[in-house]
């Protein structure tokens, strides 16, 4: 019944990666880690009322080199996630589909990413004294 002519589905090594791509791979790649740092929040959380050895180990994980790297993973993720979901709120409304618009506020979203993920770290090692 199916002809041996017809053209078959495309397939991801037909077509090379745009920036529209790899914006939605990464929005739902940063949904996944916000899922993730939401079970890491609840668990901090957890140890403060556990009691004070509990809360401390939670502190000492967070403030080491990996739980700093894993903060700044999450920290990323919340201003991409954020960022990319307002940009979707403006497709919603049913502005930037053209090529160009696209383009440009996927770029402004990965730069609004990363500029506010350094201000969030900026303030954060600001506040606590550099430590």
């Amino acid at each position: 019944m199916a002809s041996e002519n017809r053209p078959l589905s495309p397939h991801l090594q037909v077509y090379r990666p745009q920036i529209t791509s790899i914006l939605s791979i990464i929005h739902r790649l940063t949904g996944v880690t916000l899922a993730a740092g939401a079970l890491l929040f609840a668990c901090w959380i957890l140890a403060a009322t556990y009691g004070e050895d509990a809360f401390a180990f939670a502190q000492r994980m967070l403030g080491s080199w990996f739980g700093q790297l894993v903060l700044l993973g999450f920290t990323f993720a919340l201003f991409y996630h954020l960022g990319n979901g307002i940009r979707h709120l403006a497709w919603d409304a049913g502005w930037g589909f053209e090529m160009d618009k696209l383009r440009v506020s996927g770029w402004i979203v990965v730069l609004f990413s990363l500029l506010m993920t350094c201000v969030t770290f900026i303030a954060a090692y600001t506040a606590a004294g550099g430590t």
